[in-house]
């Protein structure tokens, strides 16, 4: 693979920038972190591995960047082993962990400069790249402030742009946003899109819903070490019944339980309930047809409803349906281990 970058411009000719896994396993102990894990991440894809706290998102992130080796199964990155090549690996990869790795008695621009030296890009192109990073994650006005002066949300985003000084071609971000504002959020999302327009696959770990659903090319859904399900946006939300859903919301969240036994009939096993919300969901036929019989059913048992209305159905509605849980409730076992030191530059 050839990796060049020049000042203000990604001159990247990509030979490979591919993620396959096979038979990937993983234990700490007692517990099963990962469990014949088995995926493939085309060149030029924003690919999201989606789960709550403790499914082994962190520890697969870890291997593939070499941090940690399996117990057994393979991996290979832009077509290296990441155990016999672990330092060919290295070289095409840039790695953002779940915490800033940054030095902070230094100011944010002599991070991305030093960094940018590290990477052999020499000292004008460093200070060149550095300016550039500055300015595209909106830190210009602190680059000469020393990072202990820096909010969480200002650490965050330069450790970010440090994992694109050298314009890698494959990315691992291990929930990128994490501590971010919403308009850095935002921001920040623009940005990693951005990074498969030059031939670059980014690979990103998130327990955002919103977050994968607004990114990501192909999405795998990960629970309690296995991947359960994986495809497009589309293609997950339709398992859940389809481009429409009805969405009910009860008045009294204690009702929840004689509310789904009235509608059970109705959506079957795609039928989901938020009990601290109050809201069923059950898909639709596409049309209003079906409205009337839940009104009808729900009058029948004296439940009132609060709201009803048929919505498209979203990544929350998808988690539900394949794992009998939403993203945000963490399993018993945590069997994530963090990535606190970015480990690779």
């Amino acid at each position: 693979m050839e990796n060049s970058s020049e000042t203000g411009q990604n001159s990247v000719v990509c030979t490979d920038a591919s993620i396959n896994i096979e038979g990937i396993n993983k234990r700490f102990g007692k517990v099963q972190a990962l469990d014949n894990v088995k995926l493939v991440v085309d060149p030029g894809t924003v690919f999201a591995l989606l789960g709550p706290n403790g499914s082994g998102k962190t520890t697969l992130v870890r291997i593939l960047t070499t941090l940690l080796r399996a117990d057994t199964g393979t991996a290979h990155i832009a077509g290296y082993d990441v155990v016999r090549e672990a330092q060919l690996v290295r070289s095409v990869i840039g790695l953002a962990g779940q915490y800033p790795a940054v030095e902070e008695i230094l100011t944010g621009k002599e991070n991305l400069e030093m960094i940018g030296q590290l990477y052999h890009l020499g000292k004008p192109k460093a200070k060149a790249r550095a300016q550039e990073l500055l300015e595209q994650f909106d830190l210009s006005d602190a680059a000469n402030r020393k990072v202990k002066t820096y909010s969480g949300g200002m650490r965050r985003r330069l450790d970010l742009a440090a994992t694109l000084v050298a314009s890698p071609s494959i990315l691992f971000l291990d929930e990128p946003t994490t501590g971010l504002d919403p308009r850095s959020r935002l921001g920040l999302w623009e940005v990693i899109a951005s990074q498969a327009k030059y031939c670059k696959t980014v690979f990103l770990t998130t327990q955002y819903l919103e977050e994968a659903d607004r990114l990501a090319n192909k999405i795998a859904i990960i629970d309690k070490g296995r991947i359960l399900r994986q495809g497009t946006n589309q293609e997950l939300k339709d398992c859940c019944g389809g481009d429409t859903l009805v969405r009910v919301k009860i008045a009294d969240r204690g009702e929840i339980t004689r509310a789904n036994n009235a509608l059970k009939e109705l959506g079957g096993d795609k039928l989901h309930s938020y009990p601290d919300t109050g809201e069923i969901t059950l898909p639709s036929d596409g049309g209003t047809a079906l409205l009337p019989e839940v009104v009808r059913r729900l009058d029948a048992e004296k439940i009132m409803i609060a709201e009803l209305a048929l919505k498209p159905p979203t990544l929350d509605d998808v988690f539900l349906s394949i794992t009998g849980h939403t993203a945000e409730e963490t399993p018993d076992l945590k069997q994530d281990t963090s990535v606190t030191k970015r480990g690779i530059r």
